[in-house]
């Protein structure tokens, strides 16, 4: 790494001190891991980051919201404000990962690298108050809470005014199916955004020995699954990326009766962000058609969700630059758009900045599994990576003295 952050103030090289921390980092992230809490329900895991900080010194703390935590470290130097996020929260999955330090509350797993994210910048937020005399400007660390859950735990510090006076922001996303030690960043789109629709269709109910005496919900209810096809092969530019999957399909209750309902659900992911406010009129006017067409009648909700994570060029830019001095050409690929959900966006839309991605797949293990599988895992090795990205674009960034 280039710079002359390159040496601690003991003589150390940066790669030696992240080396010294690495146990504690694992330490972070196998407590974090084997005690999971679900979105908007992260109180202990707040306050062990919290206890964290405190151990660590040299911070300014705050809690945002109830579930959240905020430290800032103000360089000697003027210079400008950067944000730093990880995510603390789990999901609601019953952990088969088979790891030691596997989860201790049932029905509840750290399956998306939030844990590690967490660890990752408690260990950022160590080695750059150890660097604290050579920093231009502030680093705010932001534990975010939610991010698995609208509205998002993003948007909710935000309207806590964590991002004030931020002038820029980034954040990593550890990836379970990418080898660990390769780094994916790039300018524009990076993940999509995350709508979803919850849609009843009534018929009339009777004996499925006279479907002519009933309204078929169910009949009716496939052909509007399939037809809800056409708005992205036949509406939608084919050169713009537009998922609509149908995820939800409940009716009925016995052989020998057509129910009278079904319940629908689905989502909807995009990257253009002009595209939301014309899929949704798309997608009403093909199952009002279908129902009136055969006597029914439907009740839709259409939930917007996350916005589109769209990187900054210049951010960037200087960042993929920090990147290549720290891990070198080979270790870097250009990162390619997701269709995955992400509320990072909500900061985003503040301030630029920039999301980007850091393998974690163990290439010793023969199978690996993706994010939201009871069998996810993730690469130890990969979280003193993650340190060392940080700090690299920290000072990239800021610069130093």
């Amino acid at each position: 790494m280039k710079g002359a952050y390159r040496t601690m103030a003991d003589g150390l090289e940066l790669d030696e001190y992240i080396a010294q921390m690495k146990d504690q980092v694992i330490a972070w992230r196998h407590h974090l891991h084997a005690n999971p809490e679900l979105s908007f329900e992260e109180e202990k895991t707040s306050q062990y980051v919290f206890e964290q900080l405190q151990a660590i010194g040299g911070l300014e703390l705050s809690r945002p919201t109830r579930t959240s935590v905020v430290a800032r470290l103000v360089g000697p130097h003027p210079g400008k404000v950067l944000a730093i996020r990880a995510d603390m929260d789990a999901l609601p999955i019953t952990e088969e990962s088979g790891v030691e330090f596997a989860s201790q509350s049932p029905g509840v797993m750290h399956a998306c690298g939030h844990d590690g994210h967490t660890a990752m910048l408690l260990g950022t937020v160590k080695l750059l108050v150890a660097l604290r005399d050579r920093l231009h400007g502030e680093v705010r660390f932001f534990f975010q809470h939610a991010e698995e859950l609208l509205p998002g735990g993003a948007q909710e510090m935000v309207k806590a005014g964590v991002m004030t006076d931020v002038d820029n922001i980034i954040g990593i996303h550890l990836r379970s199916m990418l080898p660990t030690g390769k780094l994916r960043v790039g300018a524009g789109a990076m993940s999509a955004a995350s709508d979803k629709f919850y849609l009843t269709i009534h018929g009339k109910g009777g004996h499925a020995a006279y479907p002519h005496q009933t309204i078929d919900s169910i009949a009716i209810a496939t052909q509007v699954v399939t037809n809800l096809q056409m708005i992205v092969s036949r509406n939608v530019d084919p050169l713009k990326s537009v998922v609509l999957s149908v995820t939800r399909f409940v009716a009925g209750t016995a052989t020998n009766i057509i129910p009278g309902s079904v319940e629908i659900w689905g989502t909807v992911r995009l990257l253009d962000p002009t595209l939301r406010e014309v899929v949704p009129p798309l997608l009403e006017r093909v199952i009002k058609g279908v129902t009136a067409a055969h006597g029914a009648t439907y009740d839709l909700r259409y939930e917007f969700g996350y916005l589109p994570v769209v990187n900054d060029a210049d951010i960037a830019a200087t960042v993929q630059s920090a990147l290549v001095d720290a891990f070198g050409e080979d270790a870097i690929e250009p990162a390619q758009p997701s269709l995955g959900g992400e509320d990072f966006s909500a900061f985003l839309a503040e301030k630029p900045g920039t999301f980007f991605y850091l393998g974690g797949a163990n290439p010793a293990e023969a199978e690996h599994f993706p994010h939201h599988h009871p069998k996810f895992r993730i690469d130890d090795e990969a979280l003193p990576l993650g340190v060392k990205a940080f700090a690299a674009a920290t000072f990239r960034l800021l610069g130093s003295a």
